[in-house]
């Protein structure tokens, strides 16, 4: 699975740079500050870097949020869930079912 998993990175790579090779016109990006010429191959794989940047920057804080919380739950069900141990019954050849004592008591 790790072999097919490089496998497909390669071969995305080639295509991305077989389409970097064949978009070498220069064109003009007008930001809202300024104005710069670049070739399109560059533009784009800038544009793919930066948007992967942010999604990564945005998925991450979400992940830690709820990594948080589910670290914060399983504190509080620890906390409230009761320490329960179970006594064996008197009679061990009755069907009767063993009494439980609380531990926290």
């Amino acid at each position: 699975m790790k072999i097919l998993k490089i496998v497909l990175v390669l071969v995305l790579f080639l295509f991305a740079l077989a389409l970097g090779a064949q978009n070498q016109q220069v064109v003009t990006f007008n930001y809202l500050v300024a104005e710069g010429d670049f070739h399109l191959s560059t533009l784009i794989g800038m544009i793919f870097v930066i948007g992967f940047a942010i999604s990564g920057v945005i998925f991450g804080t979400m992940h830690f949020k709820s990594q948080l919380r589910v670290r914060k739950l399983n504190r509080k069900l620890k906390k409230l869930t009761p320490q329960v141990s179970v006594t064996p019954a008197a009679d061990k050849g009755s069907n009767t079912v063993p009494a439980v004592k609380n531990a926290n008591k």
